[in-house]
């Protein structure tokens, strides 16, 4: 059974982002997590701004998503370690996004991006939501909720032991796994990027970590890595960058 999220008949009698909490009081797992999903959005954000030269879009960074109300509201809510929605506001009403909330904006994630330090079964787990919501209630599994009711186009589980991909496209209201292709990639072809595993030095940590490549399978570049490309290539002209 496919569930969705409808638009309520009275909208001004449920909260909004500026209601519901933004914490729920856990916090990050490592010290490769944060650093992770800042390397994901630096390396994007050229690629995302050409394609919304309008600034309409919005990246989460262990931000919360509400799908239901719930007591306490925080049951009711996700919070991913990355995701993006394109074609919403990056502000509302000119206030910096507390959350992101289905039942206000509508628009699904076109790709949602799990760091598992664990084993990944709770990334995988597919509880469906309990008839019951008693206090005690099996909370649903984060598989099936993005599968059943966020419904965001891709869904990626990164294994950060094991440094490999699960990645996941909706197909006909179910998951079904990406290939890899011949670079080892996993292709999100609505976003024209592939995203897979490079090993190397960031912020001081020598570490696979999750990226992305162009369809021609071009690593996509933060700012300092193009930096540092453009300063070689004046060095192999003869040139001192700092000239």
């Amino acid at each position: 059974m496919t569930y969705v999220v409808k638009p309520p008949a009275k909208t001004e009698t449920l909260p909004d982002h500026t209601q519901l909490p933004e914490s729920d009081g856990t916090f990050v797992k490592n010290f490769q997590e944060h650093p992770q999903s800042i390397l994901l959005t630096e390396s994007v954000k050229n690629l995302l701004q050409k394609r919304h030269p309008d600034g309409q879009y919005c990246i989460g960074q262990d931000c919360g998503i509400y799908w239901r109300l719930t007591d306490p509201p925080e049951r009711g809510a996700e919070a991913p370690d990355w995701f993006y929605v394109p074609n919403v506001p990056p502000m509302l009403d000119g206030q910096i996004r507390r959350s992101y909330v289905m039942w206000q904006e509508l628009v699904p994630p076109l790709i949602v991006l799990e760091f598992a330090s664990g084993d990944g079964s709770e990334e995988r787990d597919k509880t469906p939501l309990s008839r019951s919501d008693e206090p005690g209630a099996k909370k649903p599994g984060k598989f099936w909720i993005y599968e059943q009711v966020i419904r965001p186009a891709f869904y990626g589980i990164y294994e950060v032991k094991l440094a490999s991909i699960e990645l996941y496209c909706l197909v006909g209201g179910e998951y079904q796994l990406v290939p890899r292709n011949d670079r080892g990639h996993y292709p999100v072809a609505p976003l024209g990027v592939e995203l897979g595993i490079w090993q190397g030095q960031y912020q001081n940590m020598e570490l696979p970590w999750l990226r992305w490549w162009d369809e021609q399978g071009n690593l996509l570049l933060m700012g300092e890595e193009r930096a540092d490309r453009l300063a070689a290539q004046l060095k192999a002209l003869g040139i001192e960058p700092e000239a």
